[in-house]
Order: C-alpha cells, then structure tokens, then sequence
C-alpha cells in the first residue's frame, strides 16, 4: 500500500517551520570563528563588583586620613600638658614654679606652646596694647617685663626692656623667681605685667615691682577678665585696685572695653608710703575645660 500523501498545505507549514530553524542557526553561526573558543567562567554583576571594591577601599585607611588622626592626637596630648602646666601655675608660689620649671626647662617650652595656641583665639592681644602703650610715651624709658614669656615687648620697642620669666632659653631673658629679681631699687621707669600674676603669692610680685619701680614710674597690669568677675567667683576689680593703691600707687587709668581682659595703668607715687596690712583680693585661676 503507498504511503498516505500530505496535503499540500501541511507540506507548506512544514517547510516554513525548517526555514526559520535553519535561518536561526545559520545567523547564530554567523562571524563565529571556524574553532569555537572555550566559555569563560561567568564574571559577578557589575553592581556587586562596585559595592565590594568600595567597601574594600572604605575599610582601608586613608594616608591623609591617618595623618589627620595622628594631628589631632597629638594636639589633645599637648593641650592636655598644657592645662595640667597652666593649673600648677596658677595654684603654686613663684618659687615652688621656678624651681619645678628648673629642673624640667623643656617644660615651659611645652607650656608656651599651648599658651599661644590659646591666645590665638583672641580677637586682640594685650601684648601688642602694652607694645602700642609704650610706643606712645617716651622711648628712654627702661621697662621690666615680669612674665616676659617669648620676649615680645623687647622684641618691639626702642625702649631698654629687661625680660623677666622662670625659664631662659635667650641669653636676654632673666631667670628668676618673679618676688625676686636681680634689678636694682629705684632703676625701673616701667613695670609690666601682662596675664603675668599667676602665682598664689602674686601680691609679693607687685611690691617687687614697687621696689625697683622709680618714683612716678608706671605700673602696666594687663588681667583676664573673669579673674576680676566677682559675678563669676573672681576677685573684685575695685577691691584689687585699692590694694595696689596702698602699695604706694595712684589709679591713672582702666580700660575694660575688651571682652577678654582687663588693663590698668598705676602710677607710683612721690613719696610713696606702703600701708599696713593690706588686703589683698585672692584672683581666680584662670584653669580651661577638658575639651
């Protein structure tokens, strides 16, 4: 028996069904190589691959980074210093800081440092007021800086300036207990003290100054202000004032429109006479917050 015969249209459907097979292939085939080469293995999403190679690099630290670190490190250690070195200023005699600074000299070089990196801050510094002060009177004046610190009132003026502090690294600068320094009676035209009465014996300080201080010399106090706060627990301006004022001195001026310190500017006497007995305002510690 012969085989049935397909339709006509069934034998259509069936070729264009293999035409379109073969037209796939054919065009998949098409610009491959006569040797196919190996699959690769898959690689990972490329947003997977992002987000590790940041976190690998998150994780990694910075050079800038670090040294910024360290920076910072370093300054909370020397302000630390600084404070535990600005406290035992504040709360021991000029002797007691004279000898203690003896032994350690690099001491007060760490102490300077953070000194100036506190006034730093200042919108003015009494410094250059005193600096400006003495630029206006007379140049053959001879002047004592008590607390001379880095010199800089000698640095900047004509006048004759005898540098005074607890530790010398220049051979201008004196080293001494500030209740006794090496000048002579009655050789002095201008005594300064600038943020310099630290010591719980400041007032022997002062009458040093007194006494190497010339007849009608000049008593230049620079003091943070809230050391003379009594609305903050420091000492009352009038009261300091007026026991200057028994040493043997006249108030010629006080200048408090600076909002960070106070300037007084005494004048010595002719005939000066120091009272009995006077009392002496005890000046807060000017001691800083840990940070």
């Amino acid at each position: 028996m012969d085989p049935p015969q397909e339709s006509a249209a069934a034998g259509r459907k069936r070729r264009r069904r293999g035409g379109v097979r073969n037209r796939k292939k054919l065009s998949s085939q098409k610009g491959l190589p006569p040797a196919a080469a190996p699959p690769t293995p898959a690689s990972p999403p490329v947003k997977r691959r992002r987000k590790d190679i940041a976190s690998q690099a998150a994780a990694m630290p910075k050079r800038g980074n670090t040294s910024s670190l360290l920076d910072k490190m370093r300054a909370r250690l020397s302000g630390g210093h600084f404070r535990m070195l600005n406290e035992k200023l504040y709360t021991c005699s000029g002797e007691d800081a004279f000898d203690y600074f003896k032994n350690d000299p690099n001491l007060f070089d760490v102490y300077h440092t953070g000194y100036q990196e506190q006034m730093s801050h200042w919108p003015e510094q009494p410094v250059n007021v005193i600096i400006n002060w003495l630029k206006s009177h007379n140049a053959s004046w001879t002047v004592a800086d008590f607390g001379c610190g880095n010199a800089a009132v000698a640095k900047n003026v004509k006048n004759k300036v005898f540098s005074i502090d607890l530790v010398s690294d220049d051979p201008s600068v004196i080293a001494c207990d500030m209740a006794h320094t090496p000048l002579e009676p009655s050789s002095i035209d201008v005594a300064i003290f600038c943020l310099s009465l630290m010591g719980i014996n400041y007032p022997s300080y002062l009458e040093e100054a007194n006494r190497v201080l010339k007849p009608s010399g000049w008593l230049v106090i620079a003091e943070v202000r809230s050391r003379l706060d009594p609305n903050n627990g420091g000492a009352d301006p009038e009261k300091f004032s007026k026991a200057i004022i028994q040493l043997g001195f006249s108030l010629v001026s006080k200048d408090v429109k600076n909002k960070m310190f106070i300037l007084f500017c005494f004048r010595k006497k002719e005939k000066s006479k120091v009272a009995k007995g006077i009392d002496w305002p005890q000046l807060k510690p000017c001691l800083y917050k840990r940070r």
